[in-house]
């Protein structure tokens, strides 16, 4: 029987410009971004991730389609993911919310 390399965990939704929480609230230290779960906007929009807060190095951006009727974006990452060190920051122009799995 093969073992899991690790734990796969979801954030909390992230509905406006800021950092990512665990389900407890908790900021999210190290860990690598595995899929990236978006729910559009009426009009095509963004969400640019970084590592380190509001400052930090820039990991990801991300493009939304506009919707009018709450479509979504599913992106998986492929091999171990996207690595980030600390602080794990969103943000987010004309999307309704963003989700992380991560591990």
């Amino acid at each position: 029987m093969a073992t899991m390399q690790y734990d796969v965990l979801a954030t909390k939704p992230l509905t406006s410009t800021g950092d990512f929480k665990d389900q407890n609230n908790n900021s999210i230290q190290r860990t690598r971004i595995k899929t990236i779960y978006t729910t559009n906007g009426t009009d095509a929009g963004s969400v640019v991730i970084r590592e380190g807060g509001s400052g930090g190095s820039i990991l990801i951006t991300v493009n939304t389609a506009a919707s009018g009727t709450a479509g979504y974006t599913i992106i998986p990452i492929p091999g171990e993911g996207i690595l980030c060190e600390s602080n794990l920051h969103g943000t987010i122009t004309n999307t309704a919310s963003i989700t992380l799995i991560y591990g």
